[in-house]
């Protein structure tokens, strides 16, 4: 049996900000392994995460980034407390999507914001491009191509920038944060202004 010590644990607790015991609880599941530890915590993390989802969040901040004078986003992102609204965690990740949304330009925040209109008429253009296959098999393939018209135009669903490699979405860093400060947090909305762009 691997003893796990109090510096194991101490670590943990600071990379997760998870609570001690959890944190103890986690590295005696993994049998002492740190990353499958982490990986204990973050199930438990999006399962306490996904119960929060639903409660009522009004308060919140407004934040603001400029990137070289050129591009400048506004994004309004909630929580529940004005508490946690000033936390250095919810600070950072105002900040984070910000500089991702002026790096990558979503159109949306969610696919549920997309007009269902926007939808069929990016479906037909799949199907028409489509020819000599059975039917299912150009659902399946019109389906994968909306899945891939919504990672690039959705927020939510868009590979954060600064995680790539680990195909960390926007939306998992949300849940993430929701699992860590005990709040449901939503991005509301954004603008995205860019010199020389056409209205």
């Amino acid at each position: 049996m691997t003893t796990i010590s109090a510096d194991m644990v101490k670590d943990l607790r600071e990379k997760t900000g998870v609570g001690m015991m959890e944190c103890k609880k986690a590295l005696s599941e993994s049998g002492g392994d740190f990353e499958k530890a982490l990986t204990v915590l973050r199930q438990k993390g999006l399962a306490s995460a996904s119960k929060k989802a639903g409660r009522a969040a009004s308060e919140g901040l407004v934040g603001a980034y400029i990137h070289m004078d050129r591009i400048g986003v506004l994004l309004e992102m909630n929580c529940e407390t004005d508490f946690v609204a000033r936390t250095d965690d919810f600070r950072n990740l105002l900040k984070d999507i910000s500089m991702h949304i002026a790096a990558t330009n979503p159109m949306y925040v969610s696919r549920e914001e997309i007009p269902q209109s926007v939808i069929e008429s990016e479906r037909e253009i799949y199907k028409s491009q489509i020819t000599g296959k059975p039917a299912q098999v150009v659902e399946k393939i019109v389906e994968g191509k909306l899945e891939k018209f919504f990672s690039e135009t959705c927020l939510l669903d868009q590979i954060f920038i600064k995680d790539p490699d680990q195909k960390l979405k926007v939306k998992d860093l949300v849940v993430e944060k929701i699992a860590k400060l005990g709040e449901n947090i939503l991005v509301k909305r954004f603008a995205r202004f860019q010199v020389g762009e056409k209205l």
